[in-house]
């Protein structure tokens, strides 16, 4: 799901509801106005269960929609604030698109830095083996040695191993979701996008162990998951203060559970503050890294090239030199 077409489609929503059009008319002009894909038949269903008498509750849970949207729309409609629950809806995946966004462009560079490479690598490999094989050792009757083998296909093997791995971690979800808790930027991202919905459902009435529960869920498979059931567990044991029930670990530094700790009894502004910090740091640091990219990818792409040439030139001039000599 485009999370900023799902976020504008929420903030139009709920001005539609806002100005006293009825649910089932609102969604039935905006998906008209909405392109063809999974987001625009979703919500077609949703008004056909609608206009057919079905509760929201129950249509909305028949729904392939995100867990955590569909928890706060139920939670919208019993308090009858739906549209003012639809705009926070819509400005907290405005935020998350915007830094997911801006983050993923941190992985354009080394993409292209390592596909550029790789080919650049193939393309010296088949010609220097071409003239010194084909043109060469074949003429003077030498069979190609085993070290030149070597030093012609290692590095394009090794930077297409390194390729490999990089477009594994970027295409198999089950990758991404754990390299996302390791690495710094996309933490902090995950630490703020926690936060985030954490302050939105506290904030409109929602029970603590709750909120955990369904955060845990979005987790699912990361580390991040693990240690929610623990404060869970703490909580259900009776460690009704945040100190008590929270514990760091791998996901949730101790800037992070300090951040929400000294807000007191109101978690919510303190999930919020966490929120606004661990955002303002993602963003910090992909700026850092967009700033030192382009100069380190032509050092890095001129060095992967000095690799591939110099160990192939230095064994032709040896052999120039023996068969000279």
């Amino acid at each position: 799901m485009k999370y900023d077409e799902f976020a504008f489609f929420n903030q139009q929503l709920g001005a539609m509801l806002r100005d006293g059009i009825p649910l089932e008319g609102a969604l039935r002009q905006l998906c008209e106005n909405m392109r063809r894909g999974a987001l625009r038949s979703e919500l077609e269903l949703l008004e056909a269960d609608l206009k057919s008498g079905t509760p929201l509750s129950t249509a909305l849970t028949a729904r392939k929609l995100p867990e955590f949207y569909v928890r706060m729309v139920q939670i919208g409609a019993q308090g009858n604030d739906l549209p003012a629950m639809l705009i926070m809806l819509a400005d907290y995946y405005q935020g998350v698109e915007a830094t997911w966004t801006r983050l993923k462009g941190l992985m354009v560079y080394p993409l292209i830095i390592l596909m550029a490479a790789f080919g650049l690598s193939c393309f010296l490999t088949l010609l220097f083996s071409r003239l010194i094989g084909s043109n060469f050792l074949e003429v003077m009757g030498i069979p190609m040695p085993n070290t030149m083998l070597v030093s012609i296909w290692g590095p394009p093997i090794m930077i297409g191993i390194f390729l490999f791995a990089f477009l594994f971690a970027l295409l198999v979800p089950a990758a991404t979701r754990m390299l996302r808790w390791r690495l710094p930027a996309f933490k902090e991202a995950e630490l703020a996008q926690v936060a985030s919905a954490m302050a939105l459902m506290l904030k409109n009435g929602g029970d603590l162990n709750d909120a955990l529960g369904l955060v845990q869920q979005m987790e699912h498979g990361t580390a991040a998951s693990t240690e929610l059931g623990e404060w869970r567990q703490h909580l259900a044991d009776g460690r009704g203060k945040f100190a008590d029930m929270a514990v760091s670990g791998r996901a949730f530094p101790p800037l992070f559970l300090w951040l929400v700790g000294n807000a007191g009894e109101d978690l919510g502004a303190g999930f919020q503050r966490a929120a606004e910090i661990y955002s303002a740091r993602a963003v910090h640091r992909s700026e850092l890294f967009l700033y030192a990219a382009m100069p380190s990818a032509v050092l890095v792409l001129g060095a992967m090239v000095a690799c591939q040439v110099f160990p192939v030139v230095k064994t032709f001039t040896t052999l120039l030199n023996g068969i000279g000599s």
